[in-house]
């Protein structure tokens, strides 16, 4: 343990059970370091927030704990925030800021669905983070990234991109550019419908890929819904429609070869089974009318940012060779293309599902 002495010291300022036996680097996370520490009571997990990504963890921090002290006021399995020995949820150093939560035992994340049965089990997961919020006041909560899912907003930052040219790129990827322009009429039904109050305004989880939930490792069922540092208020057909544009497709998200890219209706139908039996009666009409909208809308949307990073010059996402954001665009407009042109044999599924 002298290797983390650092780590050691920080977790003497928490409120934690038994004396600490062990600190080792924990999980596969690339945005906070993550430590799973041992002690003679129970073990838990230590991170050190990303305050480069997350400028405000404060916010985030309250986000989180209004969040998870609702959750189990409901009874439901959810993270639990350890707090500091002063009552607060985060600590503060002069290396940075830090939390703890307890440590969920007998559990397992999975990178990718191995069944349908698994994403229909990864719908209801987050059919019950949903239903358990479904009273609860979103606008308590703050927005920690701005703007995240404002599609039109992200339409703007695409075209100023185009104008700009910043990298010299543009002739490189004109094709795709212009599928962009060619839809730009699609891109605000959820954030109009926000604003005129015909959808409800919801907590939104905005990061709901399968290795956000922990499992049972028997029974693949959902225990709890983890990573929880972009919770802020919106709708809930961001969280439904992101989880269909990563879960139902046949490739990776920087597959080249697009004749492997394809969108599966049938894992939409098993996540949307999953997903909406969870709810119940807490989602809306319009809110159903407008789901597989959503699976199209976060694809085009991803794949948008894709491309204004590639056109800026790689200025967002980590890429692994120059044209790395190109072939991630590339794969996100065939699912979307795909998308539109199955839009009323998904609406057909959800009907399916709810007589």
């Amino acid at each position: 343990m002298q290797d983390y002495m650092k780590e050691y010291n920080v977790l003497k300022g928490f409120a934690i059970e038994g004396e600490v036996k062990n600190i080792a680097p924990y999980g596969e996370g690339h945005i906070n370091s993550t430590f799973l520490a041992e002690t003679t009571a129970k073990n838990y997990i230590l991170q050190k927030i990303n305050t480069v990504v997350f400028k405000q963890p404060e916010n985030v921090m309250n986000n989180i704990l209004l969040v998870t002290e609702h959750i189990e006021k409901k009874g439901a399995l959810s993270l639990t925030v350890i707090k500091t020995n002063d009552g607060q949820p985060m600590l503060k150093t002069e290396d940075g800021c830090y939390r703890v939560y307890d440590f969920i035992e007998n559990s397992l994340t999975l990178q990718k669905a191995e069944n349908a049965e698994d994403f229909r089990n990864a719908g209801f997961s987050f059919g019950e983070f949903q239903k358990a919020l479904s009273d609860f006041d979103a606008s308590a909560l703050s927005e920690t990234i701005a703007r995240f899912h404002d599609t039109p907003n992200r339409f703007e930052n695409f075209k100023k991109a185009v104008e700009e040219n910043k990298s010299g790129r543009l002739e490189t990827c004109e094709k795709e550019t212009e599928f962009v322009l060619e839809r730009k009429d699609t891109y605000d039904k959820i954030i109009k419908a926000l604003a005129d109050k015909s959808i409800p305004l919801r907590v939104t989880h905005n990061d709901t890929k399968l290795n956000n939930i922990l499992m049972d490792p028997e029974t693949r069922k959902g225990k709890a819904v983890i990573d929880l540092d972009t919770v802020m208020p919106g709708s809930m057909l961001y969280d439904f429609g992101d989880s269909i544009r990563f879960g139902a497709s046949t490739a990776a998200e920087d597959e080249k070869d697009l004749d492997k890219v394809h969108f599966d209706i049938e894992l939409f139908r098993a996540y949307a089974e999953g997903f909406l039996s969870a709810l119940g009666d807490s989602i809306t009409e319009k809110e159903r009318e407008l789901l597989p909208y959503s699976a199209y809308l976060m694809t085009i949307e991803c794949g948008m940012r894709f491309l204004t990073d590639y056109i800026d010059g790689d200025v967002y996402f980590a890429t692994k060779y120059p044209e790395h954001n190109l072939v991630r665009c590339r794969t996100q407009f065939k699912l979307a293309y795909e998308m539109q042109q199955q839009e009323k044999g998904m609406s057909k599924v959800i009907d399916e599902i709810l007589k």
